[in-house]
């Protein structure tokens, strides 16, 4: 069960640049009965090192200024994330985790239902019409590279600190906040969209990851070798096949399934403590 929640989470980077922490933490904690921090902790050493291997297989895609940029504001908050996780309980930490967890799930599920062209795995190309770039926060120079003006980079730095705060508070990786926000602010492909969020994620994971064992330890640091070595195969075997199946149907299934695995950890957490 270990190597398949290890798959999994790299399937998920891969596919979609999100998601492979947030299913990971209510799985770890379900089907092998770990603590929240544990799990938490987890999945954060495993996105963060799967993360890095995709980025490593992705690094033409990447735009590096936004990127770094995000992890700026990423590296500056989780810290404060993870102190803010020590002071709660693990009921209120697991009934806030997966509060988040349905709320995405029902984001991703009205996305992939009213807008499917958004969840497709290639997006409007940056060639895409005028009018629509010109509306947005980042804009694009005719080499494809961001233009990092002032609105640009305060919209990035700020996302960069919120997601930075949940990654280290719920132990994501923040790609579910990373690739929209991408999205939001510039009309890149999806594909430099989730190549630049695997960057974001491994600098904001690891230190998220460095965070939670300074404050609390990893009390089950023997498994993170089996679900690290799965999630970087889940990885690259999923950045090859993602031109195939990434989608509406891959993004309708995987928020329906989040929504019954929060579903079943909060119960589990509330009803059978």
């Amino acid at each position: 069960m270990v190597i398949v929640i290890g798959l999994l989470i790299g399937a998920l980077l891969g596919l979609t640049g999100a998601g492979g922490s947030i299913f990971a933490v209510p799985l770890l904690i379900l089907l092998l009965g770990l603590s929240a921090s544990d799990a938490m902790g987890l999945a954060l050493g495993a996105v963060a090192a799967s993360a890095f291997i995709g980025t490593l297989s992705q690094r033409k895609l990447v735009l590096w200024w936004p990127a770094a940029l995000l992890s700026a504001g990423g590296m500056l908050s989780a810290p404060l994330g993870k102190w803010l996780a020590t002071q709660l309980n693990d009921t209120v930490l697991v009934s806030a985790f997966s509060a988040l967890a349905m709320f995405i799930a029902v984001r991703m599920l009205r996305q992939a239902t009213l807008n499917p062209e958004a969840s497709k795995h290639i997006r409007a190309s940056s060639g895409g019409s005028v009018s629509s770039e010109q509306s947005m926060a980042c804009r694009l120079s005719p080499t494809g590279q961001f233009q990092l003006k002032p609105r640009c980079m305060s919209g990035l730095l700020i996302g960069g600190l919120s997601i930075g705060l949940a990654s280290g508070l719920f132990g994501v990786g923040g790609g579910f906040l990373i690739v929209p926000l991408i999205l939001f602010l510039s009309a890149i492909p999806m594909q430099r969209a989730i190549a630049t969020s695997l960057a974001s994620i491994s600098v904001i994971s690891s230190v998220g990851f460095i965070s939670h064992l300074v404050f609390e330890g990893l009390n089950e640091l023997a498994l993170m070798w089996p679900i690290l070595a799965a999630a970087i195969v889940g990885m690259l075997a999923s950045i090859s096949l993602a031109r195939f199946i990434a989608g509406p149907v891959l993004q309708k299934s995987f928020a329906l399934l989040l929504i019954l695995v929060s579903a079943l950890l909060l119960a589990k957490q509330l009803f059978l403590m």
